[in-house]
């Protein structure tokens, strides 16, 4: 199938517009719990010693860097990309300032290697941070430099290259841009959506005959920017190997050069990591010492590299936290929660500082009941969900009624760590809880959650719940996939099943296996269909008419989910078929009228439904989870669009009474053991399957797993946490 992701919205792992550029590294990027094919064979005096000298130079490296630094780091920012924009948030609102409502990615920041805790000159959040339902807000962005934007204009035009990309270069670059430019042309690749073959047009154009294929500046951009294509499919790091494959694909003389290069400049950062060998070696009784492990070098950036430094730094820190073993009070709690999972769950929290919690949609459950008994004992308690839906979802479970109006108990990630939801931060800039609960933790990339755990006080608990059979996060990073393999805290897994004919459904296809189930009151229903014009007219079909006559479900409250943005049935095409039949209009505003359901994406990897309110002077009004939202008319492109039809990645958290799961032929490619999960597990009532890919699905199903991610977070958390039995 051919998607056609953009890059307003999450960044799909695995899709297009990433793998054409990093095929090659992808599919010679073992995974990161998996053997490696080679060894290096430079002699080293142990491997001990060796990983010691490597982690001694690279933190050497990085300080030497700090030092040419003009100006000093801001407080507050140990961590770069998300979480350092996130941390200006909140440093934002204690100022005064007005704080961008949306997280805007730039180039990474500096950041000193492994924190200890959360940054001590990070100001408190407000005390009583205003919700964010009943705020409005306004998407904006930094306005770059007048002069600055005419000076990178010049040298665009000079160049053959789209004037209309200065403010997007002066954003990346700075505001010596126009002159970064000339100096190295292709530092053009630093601009989203910008191709290799266009930089080198470029660069010839200002170059001229000094402009080869060869040129060191060439192969250090290059280098990055597969490691930055890398990161859209969710690695932190590639294999060196991997990566020299990918750039000669590229046209790059002498890959590991131009790697070497890039590494000697601080663009990217050089790793071994030691390979875990399935058979144990046997060494000779007489030999004076054993024979050393293999390792694999890895080559990364350096704002997921340090941030996966600091989560395990983190994550060790709250393991060693804590005795191991629960205390009178807790387990008096953990007995009035009942004999079940949740009994164990509260139990293991009551004794270690990080605990792993797994189960479907229905043992969300148990975190309510953990949640509860925690309250009961004094302390202070906040759990934060991937979307305000699931925040919803989860406040429901709680006690009371008002339980569920608290929003510092329920909250989303998102908020909590820009400070508009949650408890607010202390002197320290630490979170002021005792229990923190993250619910959908596969969706945590590196950074988001190195700000969780680096923001977590000391001697406080922190829970990860999630299902693991979803899709992984947006960003780079397998967080929990990675500690459920490392072993290295209690796993408590949830007996809870999921109810019904689609829990059943989505039960099997957790294991591989696609089944046929009773489901009497219509609860699944195959649509089988020949081509993708037919299934794009059977889905509107079935949300404008058939699902709301047979089972009362209305059009607005059934979802439409397919693999891509692209092709005949991709979510342009079937966006637009659902808009004239379900709200016809000439979209005056952008493409837009009243009433359109809409995916709003107020930053990379994060979409919230919605629907349009009205536009002004001021911008598109939307209303998303209840909140009014105000996105300037240069800004609907970029983060706005139809949201009738989704896929998988934009649902991923959320969850409709009926859900329309639309397979045309083109799309059997593109399908996934964990897609098919996602998306049959959205529906709450009703699912519909409008089936065009034959035995595809099946195979998928049984066949394909989740696509490999390259990690050092396993590697890191086996030097500081013993596995534990």
């Amino acid at each position: 199938m051919t998607t056609e992701p953009d890059t307003t919205e999450e960044a799909e792992p695995g899709a297009p517009d990433a793998t054409e550029a990093t095929e090659a590294a992808e599919e010679a990027a073992p995974d990161s719990s998996a053997e490696a094919t080679g060894t290096v064979e430079a002699a080293q005096p142990s491997e001990a010693e060796a990983e010691l000298a490597a982690q001694r130079e690279l933190r050497e490296r990085i300080e030497r860097r700090k030092a040419e630094k003009q100006g000093p780091i801001a407080a507050g920012t140990k961590l770069s990309g998300t979480a350092a924009d996130l941390l200006a948030a909140v440093r934002a609102v204690e100022s005064g300032e007005k704080p961008a409502s949306a997280v805007v990615f730039r180039a990474p920041v500096e950041a000193k290697p492994a924190p200890h805790r959360a940054p001590a000159a990070v100001a408190a959040a407000p005390a009583s941070p205003v919700p964010v339902a009943t705020s409005p807000v306004v998407a904006s962005a930094a306005v770059p430099a007048p002069e600055a934007v005419d000076a990178v204009r010049g040298v665009l035009i000079e160049g053959g290259a789209p004037d209309s990309l200065a403010s997007q270069v002066v954003s990346v670059l700075g505001d010596g841009a126009g002159e970064q430019l000339r100096a190295d042309p292709w530092q053009l690749l630093r601009v989203s959506g910008v191709r290799p073959e266009q930089a080198d047009g470029f660069a010839r154009a200002l170059l001229g005959a000094e402009c080869g294929p060869d040129d060191e500046r060439r192969g250090r951009a290059m280098t990055v920017w597969l490691l930055e294509q890398a990161a859209l499919a969710g690695h932190t790091v590639l294999d060196a190997a991997a990566l020299s494959a990918a750039l000669a694909q590229r046209s790059v003389p002498d890959p590991d050069t131009a790697v070497q290069s890039a590494v000697a400049e601080g663009e990217a950062l050089e790793f071994q990591d030691s390979v875990e060998e399935a058979v144990p070696r046997v060494t000779d009784e007489d030999s004076e010492e054993d024979e050393e492990r293999p390792v694999r070098v890895l080559i990364g950036l350096e704002r997921y590299s340090l941030a996966e430094e600091s989560l395990a730094d983190g994550l060790a820190r709250i393991v060693n936290s804590l005795p191991k073993e629960a205390s009178e009070e807790w387990e008096s709690a953990a007995g009035a929660a009942g004999s079940g999972s949740a009994a164990e769950l509260v139990r293991a929290v009551g004794g270690h500082g990080l605990v792993l919690h797994t189960g479907g949609d229905a043992a969300r459950a148990e975190p309510a009941a953990l949640v509860t008994a925690a309250r009961s004992l004094g302390l202070r308690v906040c759990a934060a969900a991937h979307t305000p839906d699931g925040r919803r979802r989860f406040a429901a479970l709680l006690d009371s009624a008002e339980e569920q109006e608290d929003r510092s108990e329920a909250v989303t990630v998102a908020g909590l760590l820009a400070g508009g939801e949650g408890p607010g931060r202390d002197s320290d800039g630490a979170f002021e809880v005792d229990l923190l609960v993250v619910l959908d933790a596969p969706q945590l990339d590196v950074e988001s959650a190195a700000m969780v755990v680096e923001s977590l006080p000391d001697g406080a608990r922190l829970l990860l719940s999630g299902d693991p059979a979803v899709l992984w996060s947006a960003g780079p990073g397998r967080v929990f996939a990675d500690l459920l393999a490392a072993r290295a805290c209690p796993h408590i897994v949830s007996r809870t099943p999921d109810p019904g004919p689609i829990g059943e459904l989505v039960s099997g296809v957790s294991v591989g296996e696609l089944t046929q189930v009773e489901a009497p009151g219509k609860e699944v229903v195959i649509v089988p269909v020949r081509d993708a014009g037919e299934a794009v007219h059977r889905t509107v079909q079935l949300v404008a008419d058939s699902v709301p006559r047979a089972l009362g479900v209305p059009a607005e409250q059934t979802q439409v989910i397919t693999p891509g943005h692209g092709g005949a049935a991709g979510t342009r095409a079937l966006n637009s078929a659902l808009k004239e039949r379900l709200n016809p209009g000439p979209g005056r505003f952008g493409g837009f009228d009243p009433g359109d359901r809409i995916a709003y994406s107020p930053a990379p990897g994060r979409t919230v439904p919605g629907q349009v309110v009205k536009a002004d002077a001021e911008g598109l009004h939307l209303e998303c989870a209840g909140a009014p939202v105000v996105v300037p008319k240069e800004r609907v492109e970029q983060s706005v669009r139809h949201g009738w039809a989704l896929t998988a990645h934009q649902a991923v958290g959320l969850h409709w009474p009926a859900a329309v799961v639309v397979l045309p032929g083109d799309a059997a490619q593109s399908l996934s053991r964990p897609w098919v999960y996602t998306a049959f597990g959205r529906a709450e009532r009703h699912l519909s399957v409008v089936h065009g890919v034959d035995q595809a699905l099946p195979r998928a199903v049984a066949e394909v797993p989740a696509k490999a991610r390259t990690t050092r977070l396993p590697g890191l958390l086996r030097a500081q946490v013993p596995p534990t039995a």
